[in-house]
């Protein structure tokens, strides 16, 4: 079969400053079972540029293919485009299969299906063995419902989901189609060759406003080894310099990671890598940090959040402001870079709460900071705290977490703003970061402190020029609730778990054994 993969054009401003683009590692990860499976399947990266929808249309349309795949990693901001490109593609090629997967439409299925029929099939969760399977089942003409983790449209014209797909157990027996990308295209921190990549997938933490915990359901981890072959593979075949790794938390295991330093180390070959992870693992793992830097990585972005213990203990973050200083520290001392993130909005603050964490962010003395609103997800616990609260961005295309979302009762929007955007030129311009970008010892260091500080310049001030040119935001909107619908908390955990082979062949010899007295004879047992 002839199958189309599109990476919709995302008009978040962190895709459409940077001179850099990364590939789309999702899309990617589907692509290459669907060759191993023997389709035909090509990627249309709309990206570059950005492709104007009907260039984009016009290009995935070219030779007549039997499906296309629509999906982002900006899953809930780039809705709206997937969204176009189907219209335009189901008005000149009605009889085209149209895909859609994604973290925002495994979710929101209901409300997309009910309000539009030009997507024919929702993937939910992992799609590398859902997508395969249901290729085939509409190839040999069998029934969809008969593939886990889809949801379509019944014969009555209702939304209709089958039952969770079970989460995928060996990420490593499904390869990424790395042979859909022109490998010299895709670069980051300042023109490297680059790709994304996934050492796990999930998190063990319970964050309450994370969007992609739940998504991948449980915390797994490639092959140490294999995951550090393929790195080395990509840098001496298609000559990549630098591994932008995707992982919500990579180094939930100090074994399986450690393990992977090691054979990283082993390969011997000058990549880089980025990523992000919690600041106690880095703590944890202070006899280890040598080997991060020797075996590559040059910077962490640390998901902080937030500076007040309070508000830490509101999202469930599990961390400290203690912890999270000393990771900054133990960094710094092994020549890794520290990004720290802090999110303005999880609760109703004021100027004192911004000025207190003004405060705590210059004591932490980050290398970068990241500046971020928080932006609700339906599907997390936070949603169910905020649900109350009013909405003041209605374009679903910014909630990116660069613009504000949630009304403050204590703050108008431009105060907020301009609060956040002199914190944020604040803490970088500070003697001590301005001294490391231009002395920094580490000439690798200094280019990526140069080039973030370059990128993240023309950031600030788009931002600002959006703020007061461009956004629309509303003075009385919906409550969140209103605008979303109901809190779906209780189906956070997109895909099923397989049980481990033990456990399930004792429940087998227990189903199949004599009744407990307790339910023999008919009887049940009163303590239930």
């Amino acid at each position: 079969m002839k199958i189309v993969l599109i990476n919709p054009p995302h008009t978040a401003i962190g895709s459409r400053v940077p001179d850099d683009h990364l590939p789309p590692l999702g899309l990617l990860a589907i692509g290459g079972p669907l060759i191993d499976a023997g389709h035909d399947v090509r990627l249309v990266d709309a990206e570059f540029g950005p492709m104007p929808l009907d260039m984009v249309v016009r290009d995935a349309l070219d030779d007549h293919p039997d499906f296309v795949l629509i999906g982002h990693s900006g899953s809930t901001s780039a809705h709206p485009t997937a969204l176009l490109i189907a219209e335009m593609i189901k008005q000149r090629e009605p009889a085209t299969f149209i895909i859609y997967g994604g973290v925002f439409p495994t979710y929101h299925w209901r409300d997309i299906l009910a309000a539009t029929d030009v997507f024919d099939f929702i993937v939910r969760g992992e799609g590398e063995a859902t997508v395969v399977a249901l290729v085939e089942a509409l190839e040999m003409h069998q029934a969809p419902a008969s593939v886990a983790g889809i949801a379509f449209r019944d014969d009555l014209d209702r939304p209709f989901a089958t039952q969770a797909a079970m989460t995928i157990t060996e990420l490593d027996a499904y390869r990424v189609g790395w042979e859909l990308i022109e490998h010299p295209k895709y670069s980051y921190w300042g023109g490297k060759r680059a790709v994304v990549m996934q050492f796990s997938r999930g998190c063990p933490h319970q964050c309450n406003y994370c969007g992609q915990r739940g998504f991948w359901t449980r915390w797994r981890h490639r092959d140490p080894v294999k995951f550090a072959r393929e790195i080395a593979w990509l840098h001496r075949e298609h000559g990549v310099e630098l591994i932008n790794l995707a992982d919500e938390n990579p180094t939930v295991s100090k074994k399986a990671w450690r393990a992977f330093l090691d054979a990283v180390i082993a390969e011997n070959v000058p990549v880089l890598i980025v990523g992000s992870t919690r600041a106690d693992d880095i703590v944890r793992d202070a006899d280890i940090l040598h080997l991060y830097r020797k075996a590559g990585v040059i910077r962490w972005l640390l998901g902080m959040e937030n500076t007040d213990e309070h508000t830490l203990q509101l999202i469930r973050k599990g961390g400290s402001t203690s912890s999270d200083r000393e990771a900054i520290r133990l960094l710094r001392k092994h020549g890794i870079l520290s990004m720290a993130t802090w999110v303005a909005g999880f609760e109703d603050e004021g100027f004192r709460d911004l000025w207190r964490g003004f405060r705590q962010l210059l004591a932490y003395d980050p290398d970068q900071i990241q500046a971020l609103y928080v932006t609700p997800h339906r599907w997390t616990p936070f949603f169910r705290i905020a649900r109350d609260r009013k909405v003041i961005q209605q374009d679903a295309r910014l909630w990116d977490y660069k613009h504000q979302v949630l009304h403050m009762t204590r703050l108008k929007p431009w105060m907020l703003f301009f609060s956040v955007k002199l914190i944020e030129l604040a803490v970088q311009s500070r003697p001590k970061a301005l001294a490391r970008i231009l002395f920094h010892r580490d000439p690798e260091q200094r280019h990526s402190m140069r080039w973030y500080t370059k990128m993240g310049r023309r950031v600030w001030f788009r931002e600002v020029w959006g703020f007061l040119m461009t956004d629309r935001r509303t003075k009385d909107g919906p409550t969140l609730a209103a605008f979303w619908g109901a809190p779906q908390d209780a189906e956070e955990e997109s895909m099923a778990v397989p049980r481990p082979a033990r456990k399930a062949a004792a429940v087998a010899r227990r189903l199949s054994g004599p009744l407990p007295r307790s339910t023999a004879g008919g009887r049940t047992n009163p303590g239930r």
